[in-house]
């Protein structure tokens, strides 16, 4: 192998490595906002079902408060 064979194989190399690193940090980007969104999610789904046992609460408040008026009559 002469000189300038290993000198293109080395530029090869690099190049790849630069490619391999871009990747890399695209691929961090993407997974820390994909985390972030996680999160939100989570948040979200979190208020969601506080929301919704709140309602289950206030719905068993109207029957209960239906069921005595119904035994009052």
């Amino acid at each position: 192998m002469d000189r300038a064979q290993l000198l293109e194989q080395m530029q090869s190399l690099a190049a790849r490595i630069d490619e391999l690193s871009d990747r890399m940090r695209r691929l961090a980007d993407e997974n820390r906002s994909l985390r972030q969104q996680q999160e939100q999610l989570v948040g979200e789904r979190s208020a969601l079902l506080a929301k919704n046992e709140q309602a289950r609460m206030r719905v068993e408040a109207m029957i209960a408060r239906l069921k005595s008026l119904e035994q009052h009559t």
